[in-house]
């Protein structure tokens, strides 16, 4: 299937004739404007061993190219605002924003520039690209499984996805952590990254 290929709801086991391509695709086709009121750019990471602590990014701007005819010509970009975190507490929003760890001061923004994209089959597809976090860039895939193409009532084009992906964030030099007296630290080593992603056509 192409991009923005749905699967089907039943699977036919009787014939291994190749799918029709939906000509209606050719016109999701274009560049798109992600929607931070209608996207959550999230993270999970553990807390005293114990339980996991969410939060997400709140001010962001990105764009996709979208190919439906051919998926490796997909790209995307994001720039966020590392002042914008919000974990549900001010204290700890606080110190992520502090020397300990994002020092949005002297590195205000965290950004993503895809350099690959595939078609996985059905509605999956994986990106790969460039992480920067304080200053230093690192490769990373992101999965990502295609929700959906609508019409909103307002008559924007809209496309949707949810994807996942994890960092070592150790690699990006966040390295600050306290030891538990029980063993063990305060914040994991590896973080779990989440995307909900509503984009509007704009070309």
């Amino acid at each position: 299937m192409g991009i923005f290929g749905r699967k089907s709801d039943e699977t036919d086991t009787t014939t291994s004739a190749p799918t029709a391509v939906n000509p209606d695709l050719a016109a999701l086709t274009g560049e798109y404007t992600i929607d931070p009121s209608h996207t959550t750019l999230g993270f999970t990471a553990r807390h005293a061993m114990v339980t996991n602590v969410k939060g997400k990014f709140l001010d962001f701007t990105g764009t996709l190219h979208l190919d439906g005819s051919d998926p490796a010509k997909s790209t995307a970009s994001l720039d966020v605002k590392m002042d914008s975190i919000d974990t549900g507490s001010p204290d700890r929003d606080g110190h992520l924003k502090s020397s300990d760890f994002f020092k949005t001061d002297e590195f205000p923004t965290m950004t993503f520039r895809s350099t690959s994209a595939e078609a996985l089959g059905g509605d999956d597809y994986r990106i790969t690209g460039d992480l920067e976090i304080l200053g230093t860039t690192k490769p990373i895939t992101i999965d990502l499984e295609f929700n959906g193409a609508a019409k909103d009532p307002f008559g924007n084009e809209r496309v949707g996805f949810e994807g996942k992906s994890e960092i070592l964030r150790s690699e990006f030099g966040l390295t600050w952590n306290a030891a538990l007296e029980t063993g063990g630290v305060l914040v994991s080593e590896k973080i779990k990254l989440n995307f909900d992603i509503s984009a509007i056509k704009s070309a």
